[in-house]
């Protein structure tokens, strides 16, 4: 379960950044107090052009990033005041793998299961179980710096999924990958959610968003401006495509927003 209570994100701006931005504000608010709510079983889309402030919340949830005000709950654990114990529950994926290049998957998985306290019969158990799944045994010990993107893609969930994690996201995870990578990662998702875990993902791509999503949220300008079921969106949409309705979404609330 994941718990977004008018969340809100404002960074500082420094002078070559008001520059580029040609403003004179000292600060810029990236996320305004937004609240959703993600449950288990289910999966739930986050969705909105680039800098709407999509990544900021999921980095947000993931404790990545120190909320402004507001509050975010996982699994009944304040980001806030708890959050050791909000990583421990979580697993976290990216379109960018950010892996050492002079380990190989077996070091890399098994340096994260140390971390997070499993002992060796535990993590060996589920790295096969996760390797053999993702196709990675074959080239286990191989360099991360002379792998494709799609291995790299591989080991990376790998690395986020090896401690069970009862909560999921997926910031863009099929960005720049081939189509067979991109459907482990799909599959993934789905097994994510048979296996009951709170799933919240971004993607650009509405056929994916469409195959996988139950709930959805469209954040636009750090605002939250649409959020209901996925049914609920094709039945109010049913005459314009996914795309059409989520660019007429973002627009309507553009116009709102500036007027």
């Amino acid at each position: 379960m994941i718990q977004v209570q008018n969340a809100s994100k404002t960074f500082s701006l420094t002078k070559q950044q008001k520059k580029e931005l040609q403003t004179t504000a000292s600060s810029i608010n990236a996320v305004n107090g937004i609240s959703f709510e993600c449950k288990p079983g289910r999966v739930y889309s986050l969705l909105g052009p680039n800098g709407a402030g999509k990544t900021t919340t999921l980095r947000m949830v993931a404790t990545i990033l120190q909320l402004t005000s507001g509050d975010i709950h996982v699994c009944d654990r304040s980001v806030k005041t708890h959050p050791n114990d909000v990583r421990a529950k979580i697993g976290f994926l990216t379109g960018s793998t950010n892996l050492y290049d002079r380990l190989s998957p077996n070091e890399i998985v098994e340096y994260f299961a140390k971390l997070h306290g499993m002992d060796k019969s535990t993590y060996t158990q589920r790295m096969d179980m996760l390797f053999t799944k993702m196709g990675i045994h074959e080239f286990s010990k191989k360099r991360i710096g002379q792998m494709s993107t799609g291995m790299k893609q591989k080991v990376s969930i790998a690395r986020s999924m090896i401690h069970d994690p009862d909560v999921v996201i997926f910031d863009e995870p099929t960005s720049g990958l081939d189509v067979i990578t991109a459907n482990n990662i799909i599959d993934l998702i789905r097994q994510c959610k048979e296996d009951g875990k709170t799933v919240i993902f971004s993607s650009h791509i509405m056929s994916e968003v469409d195959l996988l999503c139950d709930d959805l949220a469209i954040i636009a300008k750090g605002d939250l401006v649409y959020q209901n079921t996925m049914d609920h969106f094709r039945s109010e949409f049913a005459d314009i495509s996914l795309t059409e309705a989520f660019i007429r979404i973002v627009e309507n609330s553009t116009n709102h927003q500036n007027a």
